[in-house]
């Protein structure tokens, strides 16, 4: 029976280095297919929807699935979805890489939130989408401005991240996205070969964690957060960012003019090219200093 692969395999190669030839094993970061699938219908007659196809590494496939739906608008609560499992009635080369998750029978799918999202490569997640109006999703109203930003805080982050990434550590071929506080402690951190797969992995964390008290919508402890993401900060990262009511996004690399204009829209603080003491902010345009 084969195995589901964890975040990491092995590969020989050939190392050349000053003309110097050495046979040796190396790390990788692993790439598999993930199948969501969607139960949905009254208890005396389930469906099943099979929903997206993700090119992801392996790990953490419950917050996965969880933060997709959230953030691609097919629940708005976390109560919808009543259980995620690992599928095991399967074709043997599909064991560890199908998931179903439970929607509430009271819920009622409408396929038009469905049919658009066939299949989503590791490096884009709209490509696969059959519409350019379902490339948009229906964000909520705008954010309230995040406020001051301590740029001690903000360029502290990325290394917290690095400090806190074993996988990049291993392959160096892995994206990060992290969760922190105002004040910069780390709360959630996930690695996938996708960065739009990493970003839902951390939002699947923080809305799965919510207590029941917590699951009738957006609650006020999630506005203070922000997001740091390892690459550039495109258009559908900031889409998620504003799904999830998170008013600030740092990233590492640069933004595009989409992603800029849907972040100016939906009121949120996005800073770019957060490398070293240094850092741009492209829309919020907050009071730069210390909180006093």
């Amino acid at each position: 029976m084969r195995k589901p692969k964890g975040p990491v395999s092995t590969a020989p190669i050939l190392r050349v280095e000053s003309g110097i030839v050495t046979t040796l094993d190396d790390i990788l970061v692993t790439e598999e297919p993930l199948e969501i699938r969607l139960g949905h219908g009254p208890e005396e007659d389930r469906k099943e929807v099979r929903l997206s196809v993700t090119m992801r590494t392996p790990g953490n496939d419950e917050e996965l699935a969880l933060g997709f739906l959230f953030t691609e608008g097919i629940i708005d609560l976390p109560a919808e979805v009543l259980r995620v499992v690992t599928c095991e009635n399967v074709k043997e080369e599909e064991l560890g890489n199908v998931i179903r998750a439970e929607l509430h029978p009271s819920l009622e799918l409408d396929p038009a939130k469905w049919q658009r999202n066939f299949y989503t490569s590791s490096s884009c997640g709209v490509c696969g989408k059959t519409s350019i109006e379902a490339v948009r999703a229906q964000c909520p109203k705008p954010m309230a401005p995040f406020g001051t930003i301590d740029p001690e805080v903000i360029t502290a982050l990325p290394e917290r991240m690095r400090e806190a990434q074993t996988v990049f550590k291993h392959t160096g071929g892995i994206h990060a996205a992290a969760l922190f506080d105002r004040a910069g402690k780390l709360l959630i951190l996930r690695e996938d070969v996708g960065r739009h797969n990493a970003v839902d992995k951390v939002i699947g964390a923080l809305i799965g964690s919510w207590s029941s008290s917590d699951r009738g919508g957006m609650q006020e402890p999630i506005t203070d957060h922000i997001l740091v993401v390892s690459g550039r900060s495109g258009f559908e990262l900031v889409q998620k960012c504003l799904m999830a009511r998170i008013p600030l996004m740092a990233a590492v690399g640069a933004p595009s003019s989409l992603s800029v204009e849907l972040a100016k829209e939906g009121g949120l603080t996005l800073i770019g090219f957060l490398r070293g003491a240094r850092f741009n902010v492209y829309t919020g345009v907050p009071q730069i200093g210390k909180e006093t």
